[in-house]
């Protein structure tokens, strides 16, 4: 059973920085491309990044490029969100979630339902 728990959400002013943490227990985690979605109140789940199995490639959506930084740490079946000069839109609910790529797929998936599993959630609340 794939488990993904997100931590280090928080309540920051704007323009300060956050970084995010996704642990996974999943026997092969360095198979799996890991994304970052976020919800804010009364609206659709959205895209934030993605990075590759191995990390050799991200993708971000548009709002956050340049602030934001995803990174992965295999040996520790970790992956992060920094999340610099933050913005009250950046407000939400932060999701990590894994998408299984195998061994030979190198995909950077930016849709929700292209991932398998999802983690519960933490909130990101910034006040400007």
């Amino acid at each position: 059973q794939v488990q993904l728990v997100e931590s280090g959400g928080g309540v920051v002013q704007a323009g300060e920085s956050l970084r995010l943490s996704c642990a996974a227990s999943v026997p092969r985690f360095d198979l799996y491309s890991m994304g970052w979605f976020r919800q804010a109140p009364g609206k659709e789940r959205e895209f934030v990044g993605v990075i590759s199995k191995w990390g050799g490639r991200t993708v971000y959506t548009d709002s956050v490029k340049g602030r934001f930084t995803i990174s992965r740490d295999n040996a520790k079946s970790t992956v992060r969100l920094q999340m610099n000069n933050l913005k009250a839109e950046d407000t939400a609910v932060y999701y990590c979630a894994a998408d299984f790529t195998g061994s030979q797929g190198m995909g950077v998936p930016t849709r929700a339902f292209q991932y398998d599993y999802w983690g519960q959630g933490t909130q990101v609340t910034v006040s400007s």
